[in-house]
């Protein structure tokens, strides 16, 4: 079948029917699958497309795909023969093909319409899961169009994720935090076992920060793997100063440490790290990463951001309530917040700033928490919290808008699903 618009929406609709994916459907049977067998005989259909060129490998519970971007920027922008970087992240916020990008000094692509078609056209998938067909399509991708490097960010853990087929330059495992805990542990510990399963024999590793219940974790898997380990915190010399933060157009209360990350991997990887750093100052232009404390309107203020897990929104409530409460300048703030029905919301709810105006909402997936279920929740756990529900995101947002002054404040959070469609509804509204 030739292309068309039409075929190509079918394709994916077809694609996401037949083998839900969990951004949508959450871990079941069909969605997740763990182990490699299913990918490795894939990838050799494939012809093994990721040794056509050098990677580096990402894993982590929170930070991954900005430390990913960053990494791949400076490689982009390394003023040396490399020219082509693939950059693979997930989930996607508002096309298919945002999960796979070729980074150059001049900006970003994507596929393709016809190259996706192509390839579904070409390969069986049949059996897969979503995230191994997008994996596969991923790594064949950045072998067509001729990348040097390719930055490759995990999906789930690292031990058993599709992506864990690689033999990379350099294995960076960001921040670790509980979350997904069914599949991956229920400590600290255990989670960042499952993560380091990313170490591979002889191939250097650098690791966030050495905390004492995941460090001691990492020090018996690199030894196992007999591998090279750096804990990224210890090395003082790289550590930037504050200043350079407000130039990067990443930004966040979080995006420090990935910064950090980033410039010791880089340097682990053989960069000179003053260079890189000039192209990791801007980031989210060069590789087209969203929803990470992206400013989405002047007047009011208003920031979106992903994070959706405990540690995430500890550090995300915490700046909100320091916005808020400013003692020179206080600010009104207004909470658009939704969430996933199996995120942990016990754990979530006593972080919330008190005084906020929440505004709750359901994105449009089947595993989002009812709006009235969450306010229900909330009302229990935390009934000194102001809230109010809305009949979906883009309604919550034009209620926040509505309401606010230009010195408010407007949060848009709590999953990528709300930051998806928040970001939609801004879309729509600039056309």
């Amino acid at each position: 079948m030739n292309f068309d618009e039409n075929a190509y929406a079918a394709l994916l609709e077809r694609i996401y029917a037949i083998t839900p994916s969990v951004q949508t459907s959450g871990f079941t049977p069909q969605a997740y699958k763990p182990g490699l067998d299913g990918m490795k005989a894939f990838d050799a259909r494939l012809s093994h497309p990721w040794k056509k060129y050098r990677t580096v490998h990402v894993a982590g519970t929170n930070g991954k795909g900005s430390v990913a971007s960053m990494i791949a920027s400076a490689l982009a922008a390394g003023g040396g023969p490399v020219t082509k970087v693939g950059l693979y992240t997930s989930p996607h916020l508002v096309d298919f093909r945002e999960r796979m990008k070729i980074i150059t000094d001049k900006g970003w692509i994507m596929p393709e319409k016809e190259e996706v078609w192509e390839f579904f056209q070409s390969y069986d998938t049949g059996g897969l899961s979503f995230f191994e067909m997008t994996t596969g399509l991923a790594f064949w991708w950045f072998a067509r169009r001729g990348a040097d490097w390719a930055v490759i960010e995990t999906g789930l853990g690292g031990r058993l994720d599709s992506t864990n087929i690689i033999t990379p330059e350099l294995s960076v495992i960001t921040s670790i935090g509980l979350d997904h805990c069914a599949l991956l542990g229920n400590t600290r510990a255990e989670i960042a076992a499952e993560k380091a399963g990313i170490f591979k024999p002889g191939v250097p590793a650098v690791v966030a920060m050495e905390d004492p219940e995941t460090a001691q974790v990492f020090r018996e898997a690199a030894g196992a793997a007999g591998c090279p380990l750096v804990f990224a915190d210890s090395k003082d010399s790289l550590i930037c100063e504050d200043a350079v933060l407000p130039l990067m157009d990443l930004r966040g209360p979080c995006q420090k440490q990935n910064l950090h990350t980033a410039l010791v991997a880089l340097h682990t990887l053989g960069c000179e790290t003053a260079l890189p750093l000039s192209a990791i100052t801007d980031t989210a232009r060069r590789t087209g990463l969203r929803g990470r404390w992206e400013k989405l309107q002047e007047s009011p203020e208003v920031i979106c951001d992903i994070g959706h897990n405990p540690p995430a929104l500890e550090v995300n409530f915490a700046r909100l309530r320091d916005i808020s409460q400013n003692e020179s300048n206080p600010r009104p703030l207004v909470i658009v917040y939704g969430i996933m029905a199996d995120k942990d919301l016990a754990g979530i709810a006593p972080l919330m700033p008190a005084g906020a105006d929440y505004i709750l909402a359901a994105p449009a997936i089947p595993r989002a928490m009812p709006a009235a279920q969450l306010q229900e929740m909330l009302s229990s756990l935390r009934p000194d919290i102001r809230t109010r529900t809305a009949g979906s995101v883009a309604a919550a947002v034009e209620t926040a808008l509505a309401g606010a002054s230009p010195e408010t404040f407007v949060y848009i959070g709590g999953s990528t699903f709300v930051v998806t469609e928040a970001i939609e509804y801004f879309n729509t509204r600039q056309k």
